[in-house]
């Protein structure tokens, strides 16, 4: 007389490994923003470099004192196709005067930047 077994997972085995897939997730999800929101945050101080080593050669270069406001279009020859950054995440850039270093304002919470604060590379 032969027993024959069926084949396939019992139920503890497929609970055991939907856990360990809950587990995995719930871990690595959070990380998923985290990672987003820095990259959000770093391309933004990136945008705000490339401002400001355009306002310094237009300055430069045009005879500028520490009290000018260029304009974008002042400022966009100095940039790669002649155009200034895109927008992250919607976000407003001040030139500012060339003394002072533009800064950008977020419409969304950035790391520890609460929605709305300034954001500035130095």
């Amino acid at each position: 007389m032969q027993i024959r077994q069926a084949a396939g997972f019992t139920l503890v085995e497929v609970m055991v490994t939907v856990a360990i897939i809950g587990l995995v997730a719930s871990i690595s999800i959070p990380n998923a923003f985290k990672a987003r929101e820095t990259a959000q945050f770093n391309s933004i101080l990136n945008n705000l470099r490339v401002i400001e080593e355009s306002k310094s050669q237009w300055a430069l270069e045009n005879r500028k004192g520490t009290w000018d406001i260029p304009s974008d279009t002042d400022l966009a020859i100095y940039m790669k196709g002649s155009t200034m950054p895109l927008a992250v995440v919607g976000e407003l850039y001040f030139l500012n005067d060339v003394g002072t270093p533009a800064t950008a304002t977020a419409p969304i919470q950035l790391g520890e930047i609460p929605a709305g604060g300034s954001i500035s590379t130095y």
